[in-house]
């Protein structure tokens, strides 16, 4: 049972613009932060390696243009955010004379979420953990998620038509991602409920090598992404790497219900029936399954041009279901195995539209990297609520034309009203 509505928490009204819902995840006060710790980094930075004659302390005004300009990348694409100066294919002459480039250049040198490590820090991303903080409160204040959610890492990698374009020398010049992102998302409207950040620490045991094929390490990330989703009857898909008997059976304790895919090679297995793991010799027809009970806990092996094998204690597994092919008809299946199909292929629709719309910019400063996802993330999860709003049946804006609108009011070339 469930019994929690989903949805917005707070009605805006039909005018909102697109900072509005930008500002319900990033409010003056987090960007008036950005400031102050800007302008300490830069006083520090002089004081130890000479003063800098060109730098004036930075305003509000200038950090909302920064973050403006810096967003614009996730529109054109582009790689470099100096090319808006340019007079190229990507310059913006209109965004161009907001700020010079040079006054642009010099708060990207000084840029600081935190300037200094606190005494007691020992987090490797100390430099952006409050801003993660404050977001993911936000996340949790400004929506409710449906019943059913998916743990998994959104394709946050680089544009496949990037690579393919762009010489060897470029590639090598790109450092490797040294952490790994994941997300609870909720899977009726792609809304990002929670995020958590795994840093590869080095080459070492825990790093992010070992997190491939380490069933605990993939167990602690499901841990932490659903360490706020206790007691409320969720039911959460998860994929091959997460899915393990011990995990749902301790997620069952806390009544969060599971149902994920099983792989003999990437999941974890113990406790697991050796007989439905193994493949029999003839296969069977299309869409016969077998099915092997404990307690709530069921073990699906359901056969479609292939062996696929769910654990679930979200479904029973007599109730039926259908996965409708074009070619093929109705192939007959168990009910979790069509609603893990239905909402997984949302999820892969949702990465598909959403995902380039992550910011092209590439700071070599893994904290950096981190903080314009997570920036990047928030823009996408503010338009989810704006279609969710009145102010959607105002101006229908696309998710490229909010982002422009978004890009030009932090600018301060639009209005933040939508009436003109």
């Amino acid at each position: 049972r469930f019994e929690d509505t989903g949805g917005p928490t707070r009605k805006m009204p039909p005018s909102a613009s697109a900072v509005d819902f930008f500002q319900l995840f990033v409010p003056d006060n987090v960007l008036k932060n950005m400031v102050v710790q800007t302008n300490m980094y830069a006083k520090k930075f002089q004081e130890r390696f000479g003063s800098d004659g060109a730098w004036v302390e930075v305003t509000l005004t200038e950090m909302k243009a920064f973050l403006g300009y810096m967003i614009s990348t996730s529109i054109s694409h582009c790689e470099s955010v100096l090319s808006i100066w340019s007079g190229g294919f990507y310059s913006n002459r209109s965004l161009a004379l907001v700020m010079s480039q040079a006054r642009f250049e010099k708060i990207l040198k000084y840029f600081h979420v935190v300037a200094f490590r606190s005494s007691q820090t020992t987090h490797g991303l100390y430099k952006v953990q409050p801003f993660l903080d404050s977001l993911q409160n936000s996340f949790d204040s400004a929506f409710r998620p449906s019943q059913t959610q998916v743990l998994h890492e959104p394709l946050i990698d680089e544009d496949p038509v990037f690579i393919a374009t762009c010489t060897e020398r470029e590639l090598r010049k790109r450092k490797k991602r040294k952490f790994s992102l994941w997300v609870r998302q909720c899977s009726s409207t792609g809304f990002i409920i929670q995020i958590y950040v795994h840093l590869k620490e080095g080459g070492g045991p825990d790093g992010l090598d070992a997190l491939k094929n380490k069933p605990q390490l993939h167990s602690m990330v499901a841990r932490s992404l659903c360490r706020n989703a206790a007691g409320k009857n969720y039911i959460i898909f998860t994929g091959p790497s997460i899915t393990s008997l011990t995990l749902f059976e301790e997620f069952e304790k806390q009544g969060i219900y599971c149902c994920g895919l099983l792989s003999a090679r990437k999941s974890d297995c113990t406790g697991l029936p050796l007989s439905m793991l193994t493949n029999p010799a003839t296969p069977p027809a299309r869409g016969q399954y077998q099915i092997k009970m404990k307690g709530n806990m069921s073990l699906i092996c359901w056969y479609n041009k292939g062996h696929f094998r769910f654990l679930t204690n979200a479904y029973s597994p007599v109730q039926q279901g259908v996965i409708i092919k074009r070619k093929s008809g109705e192939i007959p299946c168990p009910l979790a195995v069509e609603a893990f199909a239905a909402h997984l292929s949302y999820i892969c629709r949702y990465d598909d539209k959403y995902s380039k719309y992550f910011i092209s910019h590439k700071p070599n400063k893994t904290w950096q990297q981190v903080f314009w996802f997570a920036i990047s993330i928030a823009i996408n999860n503010a338009y989810i609520l704006y279609k969710m709003s009145d102010a959607y049946h105002v101006k229908r804006y696309s998710r490229a034309q909010f982002g422009e609108r978004l890009v030009r009011e932090l600018l301060g070339l639009e209005d933040a009203s939508p009436t003109h």
